[in-house]
């Protein structure tokens, strides 16, 4: 199956003609594939995205629901935008980042540095630092030991529901992926919960589909009331909200926002998601510091490595982080570092193969620059992999993992997985390897006051 392409321009010019039809002419134009949101009235947010005047609910639905309907780069009307400046600035700078300049004369003066500013992460990003990653690998150590002693903290995820309105050509959960789908209610939530948490964990990441209409917020902060019971820290990976709607899921007990923004690029960001409300990028961009807006304690963050230059995302998801750090000083940071794995129903892009080396020099790279920044090495990489990096950088790792709906207890109808995972183990036999490694598992690391 060949890769779909994207025929409209990213940052189109306003074409009046469009703008001036009826609501119900617009709705037909945007499903016909006519216009895009990029044609219809719109105002500047920043120097690279826009924003929508208005859009009849109608026109709104056609948008979502047809392939490259919405532009990119444009806002819809009932999205919060936060002004744009960061937007700009992060993608301003990977876009300027030339790796192939950096030198070995530059990367041993970052290591020798005590501190490493944004103006230097890319060099240890770059080509010319992969002779140097022992270095880097023990640099990492040692900040990691200074900040996080010999901790790792260990979370299981909780699939909600794998229903979702977006098209991603990469992930199985996309709307047209054929797979099974499910939606857990709550008795099914519950049993789910009381599940995991016999195992003995205490934080729990709970997921859904990106489909705002059946998994409501309400229905999601239903959910983390339920979680909050029994866990001491509660997580959600959920579609990008409006700053009201994470005060909500705040006040029904999460702490924490985990937010993949799949790559920094645009162009390829927009060949990569076809439909849904996930194709805005700005807005995407904007959802950790929306939910810091709302009260969130943390936020986390994540290029998907292998959808495109796997050093520019990872210098920009570094810069992005630096910058939400700088603005909230208060806020915890992490960093997640997937690569792409196999998912039924979705087409593997043609981006570049990430090695296990290189996933070693972006999270060490993390760590030197944002030593202070928990990072997660998720289940989809090998138990050795994972065993041996906790020990270099990562802080937390998942056990017992499940990316399908219902299969903790195998009550519910079962949904299909998200994608395929590499690392199966459950709680106590990860512990056992991580104390094997001279590390203390950690199924919380606060105190509620």
């Amino acid at each position: 199956m060949a890769e779909p392409t994207q025929t409209e321009p990213l940052q189109a010019e306003k074409r009046p003609a469009a703008a001036c039809a009826a609501p119900a002419d617009v709705a037909s134009a945007l499903r016909a594939g006519t216009v895009t949101t990029a044609d219809l009235p719109r105002e500047p947010v920043g120097t690279r995205a826009y924003r929508l005047t208005e859009l009849a609910p109608e026109a709104l639905d056609a948008a979502i629901h047809t392939d490259r309907a919405l532009d990119p780069l444009t806002f819809l009307p009932d999205m919060d935008d936060l002004g744009g400046g960061m937007f700009d600035r992060v993608l301003d700078a990977a876009e300027a980042y030339d790796p192939d300049a950096v030198t070995a004369a530059d990367v041993r003066r970052v290591l020798a540095a005590d501190t490493v500013g944004p103006e230097d992460f890319g060099v240890l990003l770059a080509p010319a630092a992969a002779p140097f990653l022992e270095q880097m690998a023990e640099r990492a150590q040692r900040e990691r030991v200074r900040w996080f002693g010999t901790n790792v903290q260990f979370f299981t995820p909780l699939y909600l529901a794998n229903y979702c309105e977006n098209r991603c050509v990469y992930c199985g959960f996309n709307c047209e992926s054929g797979i099974r789908r499910a939606q857990l209610d709550e008795s099914e939530i519950i049993a789910e919960l009381d599940a995991i948490a016999a195992t003995g964990q205490e934080e729990i990441l709970l997921l859904t589909g990106e489909d705002p209409v059946r998994s409501s917020v309400d229905y999601i902060a239903r959910a983390c009331e339920l979680a909050a019971e029994r866990f001491r820290t509660v997580g959600v990976e959920i579609y990008p909200a409006n700053v009201a709607d994470y005060a909500r899921l705040r006040a029904a007990g999460v702490d924490y926002v985990t937010v993949f923004q799949e790559t920094y690029d645009p162009a390829r960001y927009g060949k990569l998601h076809l439909r849904g409300r996930k194709r805005i990028m700005p807005y995407r961009f904007e959802a950790q510091e929306r939910a810091l807006r709302g009260g969130m304690r943390g936020v986390a963050f994540a290029p998907l490595l292998g959808l495109a230059d796997f050093r520019r995302d990872a210098l920009a998801c570094g810069l992005h982080a630096w910058e939400i750090q700088r603005a909230y000083p208060a806020a915890e940071i992490s960093f997640s570092c997937p690569r792409m794995r196999p998912a039924a129903g979705a087409v593997t892009p043609g981006g570049p193969h990430v090695s296990e080396a290189q996933l070693l020099q972006v999270v060490c790279a993390y760590r030197i620059f944002m030593p202070f920044a928990g990072l997660t090495v998720s289940s989809r990489e090998s138990a050795r992999f994972r065993d041996h990096v906790a020990t270099i950088t990562a802080t937390k790792v998942s056990a017992g993992v499940s990316t399908g709906v219902g299969e903790h207890t195998h009550q519910a109808d079962e949904g299909d997985d998200q994608f395929e995972i590499a690392d199966t183990r459950d709680l106590p036999t990860m512990c056992v390897a991580m104390r094997e490694m001279g590390l203390e598992p950690v199924m919380n690391d606060h105190v509620l006051v």
